[in-house]
């Protein structure tokens, strides 16, 4: 949505407000117009010549916890009040975002009877919810507050509700609708296609290792944990905000591959981790509902088994991180990270060489590329490196490209059918639950 402005924005949060937080006091409009326009214009300011980084909190001080849950884990987060509030203006958010790093804290903001906005504290524990969000721990504090707003960039702002993308204003372009591309359609079909060497590896596993256990029960874990280990990868790479590209393809042709390497242990470090999953799954169904369930005590070597598991499988958790960061960081040298079906990494700094553009590409506003969805665009209007995707992928009709610019916009290029299909706006966040999770509930 084009020529949008800070109004849109809140227009879009009040609605939202009024379905989902009708037992909390809800601000006016005005005072969300007020609100916006504030952090909008912040973000065009400078503090020691830095851009102005921070994440608002619209948070009630007199109740600023309303609904805290039975089980309190020790790294929730908590507020922490100034001695006397600071009306909220650019001045007061430039000079505080320099103590509230988006990754640790965030400013909590209300207002009062009057409409006025003031900044009252500081919320802490801020990572433990960030790694939820980026797939890096399983269990996440909630969201303090009754939603958030992180300023990333002069005129970017972005509105998360609970676990959600609600929306971003790019200067003036209002994004409020995220293409799942990585779970339905023509990339999630190519990606779960790519998992088949996790699946064909813990098939096997299962049947020696679990005879009882059903591979097909582990399917859609196994999926998940590929499509999420892939959405991670893009995650970081966004996060370093210089922009990079990814290529998945069968061969080398066409590719001037300047660091040619061979790296298999984000593959092979899911393989891990699926199986000490499994394993662990395994040893706390039987201690929970097996032969021992009601006892007050176990078999040793089950209690050996099901805490080697458990910290295997943690182990093999912070691997797939470590090779997820290792990857990451090779897209901020000029070029292309270049991935085979497996997703091993056989080199970093390739040149695209395929020169033959198509005519046209189309840009589609759904995740399945549907005929209906599909807007023909002039490829020539996009960048070197966006141009440099879009010619390979028209030329090698197998291959998956993406393109992360250096705004954290990711753009993804296939080709379907004639036609050189391009997605963008695409949701990286997905939330897949565990599937031993799942199964532990049932």
């Amino acid at each position: 949505m084009e020529n949008s402005r800070p109004h849109d924005l809140a227009v879009l949060v009040y609605d939202k407000l009024r379905l989902t937080k009708q037992k909390f006091p809800l601000p006016e409009l005005q005072v969300l117009d007020d609100f916006f326009d504030c952090l909008f214009f912040s973000s065009m300011c400078k503090e020691e010549s830095d851009l102005i980084r921070v994440t608002v909190t619209f948070i009630d001080p007199s109740n600023p916890d309303p609904a805290p849950p039975k089980h309190i884990v020790p790294e929730r987060w908590s507020c922490i009040a100034f001695e006397q509030p600071i009306a909220m203006n650019t001045k007061a958010l430039a000079k505080l975002s320099k103590a509230a790093d988006p990754a640790s804290s965030s400013l909590a903001v209300y207002y009062d009877e009057t409409g006025g906005l003031f900044i009252w504290g500081m919320i802490d524990q801020a990572m433990h919810y960030q790694n939820f969000l980026n797939y890096e721990s399983d269990t996440g504090s909630e969201q303090p507050g009754l939603f958030q707003v992180s300023v990333s960039d002069i005129g970017t702002l972005h509105v998360l509700f609970d676990y959600e993308l609600l929306a971003t204003l790019k200067q003036n372009v209002l994004v409020k609708r995220y293409l799942d591309v990585l779970t339905i359609g023509p990339i999630s079909k190519i990606l779960r296609k790519n998992a088949e060497f996790l699946k064909v590896n813990l098939r096997d596993y299962i049947e020696k290792a679990h005879p009882k256990e059903q591979y097909t029960d582990w399917e859609d874990f196994l999926d998940g944990l590929w499509i999420q280990t892939f959405s991670r990868l893009l995650l970081k790479i966004q996060n370093y905000q210089h922009g990079g590209a990814i290529l998945i393809a069968d061969d080398s042709i066409d590719l001037d591959v300047k660091y040619r390497i061979h790296y298999e242990r984000l593959t092979l470090s899911m393989v891990a981790h699926a199986k000490a999953a499994i394993d662990n799954f395994v040893s706390e169904h039987t201690i929970e509902g097996g032969m021992y369930a009601g006892k007050r005590s176990i078999s040793k070597a089950l209690y050996l088994k099901e805490s080697e598991s458990f910290y295997d499988k943690q182990g093999t958790a912070d691997e797939i991180k470590g090779a997820i960061n290792f990857i990451a960081s090779q897209t901020c040298v000029d070029g292309v990270v270049l991935f085979n079906r497996n997703m091993v990494t056989n080199g970093f700094g390739a040149v695209l060489r395929s020169k033959k553009m198509p005519r046209k590409i189309y840009v589609s506003s759904t995740a399945t590329a549907t005929a209906k969805s599909l807007a023909a665009h002039d490829p020539r209007h996009y960048g070197t490196r966006h141009r440099s995707m879009i010619a390979y992928c028209w030329n090698h009709p197998t291959s998956l490209g993406l393109v992360i610019s250096q705004d954290g916009e990711i753009r993804a290029f296939s080709k379907i059918e004639d036609k050189l299909i391009m997605w963008e706006n695409i949701k990286t966040r997905q939330y897949l639950t565990d599937r031993s999770q799942n199964r532990k509930k049932q």
